[in-house]
């Protein structure tokens, strides 16, 4: 709830009039950018592009800030629709291009571990994001809401207008169905 407030004096001049525009948002921006990278992460799977979008994200969001009604949905219910429709529109511009990533291949040589930890966990992130494409675009984007970016059930359940015990309902079976494709995968 302390979280919510925050985010509500952040982007209401009225209530915090010592602190300008260009201060409230370093304030969004530093406390939600690394869940909505995360977020995003999640679903693009690729560091390079989830920072493009992420930095898309908060572009859209202060240009559009003075839209946010406290009224309609919690601040961070309202940035995270933006992240989602960011992210969609993404995939749309995509069109489902499959092809060689180089950005997927930079980042795998960038990691300081040794090649054999660095195989061991592609091989690992290569199953994951394998199971994870078995699963709908619905599924996906609920684990990512929760994994990801770290809502909150409640939080989800605003931000696809579903009931909160249809997203407990809906991640359960989800994770259920992950453990049951990945099998006995081990994580480091």
């Amino acid at each position: 709830m302390q979280e919510r407030a925050i985010s509500h004096a952040l982007i209401n001049e009225a209530s915090v009039p010592h602190i300008d525009t260009e201060s409230q948002f370093t304030l969004i921006f530093q406390k939600y950018y690394k869940r909505i990278y995360n977020y995003i992460n999640y679903r693009v799977n690729c560091h390079f592009t989830s920072e493009d979008l992420t930095s898309q994200v908060f572009e859209k969001t202060m240009n559009k800030i003075d839209t946010y009604s406290p009224d309609k949905s919690p601040f961070e219910v309202w940035l995270f629709a933006i992240a989602r429709n960011v992210v969609n529109d993404y995939f749309r511009s995509q069109q489902r291009r499959r092809f060689f990533s180089l950005d997927g291949f930079k980042e795998l040589v960038s990691g300081r571990k040794g090649p054999e930890s660095l195989a061991i966990q592609g091989e690992v992130n290569d199953r994951l994001q394998q199971a994870l494409e078995t699963l709908s675009a619905r599924e996906r984007n609920l684990i990512a809401l929760k994994f990801g970016a770290e809502l909150k059930n409640t939080e989800i359940s605003e931000l696809l207008d579903i009931t909160v015990d249809n997203v407990g309902i809906i991640l359960y079976r989800t994770l259920k169905k992950l453990r049951k494709t990945l099998g006995s995968v081990e994580f480091e």
